[in-house]
């Protein structure tokens, strides 16, 4: 009787991929990123496990995002302290962090837990074109669609 293949946290081998935000869409491209992440692009996808690839994010700063939501989408947070809700469109968030909102988007399509906590440690996001991650040898991936 043959079992059901599980990848174990020892033998899954990581690689790195480059991917160039330029000129595409916010949600697309986190909903894509969050599933490298994953591991669900590899045929040893085992769920309870890590088997997801790093992946470095470049050209941040010129994401797309349709229609009014440069203006109309908010991003809060709060202080914890009473009055402490903070809240910044998105147009400004594109303009002094656009690294926190990709991540922001990704971590909110990985796993609640322990488990996508790791996940979101091997997402990489950089404003500009140049990245810190040449010595491991990233890969150019390119996105669906």
């Amino acid at each position: 009787m043959r079992t059901t293949y599980m990848a174990k946290p020892g033998e899954v081998q990581r690689k790195w991929f480059v991917i160039d935000a330029e000129g595409q869409t916010l949600g697309r491209l986190a909903s894509e990123v969050a599933s490298i992440l994953r591991g669900k692009n590899k045929p040893q996808f085992t769920p309870h496990v890590d088997t997801g690839d790093n992946v470095i994010i470049v050209n941040a700063k010129k994401i797309h995002l349709t229609g009014n939501k440069l203006q109309d989408k908010m991003y809060y947070r709060h202080s914890q302290y009473p009055g402490g809700l903070k809240e910044t469109r998105a147009s400004e968030m594109r303009a002094n962090k656009p690294e926190r909102m990709i991540e922001l988007a990704v971590k909110g399509m990985l796993p609640k837990g322990s488990l996508g906590r790791q996940q979101a440690k091997k997402l990489h996001v950089f404003a500009g074109a140049e990245h810190n991650h040449q010595a491991q040898q990233p890969e150019k991936y390119e996105l669906r669609g």
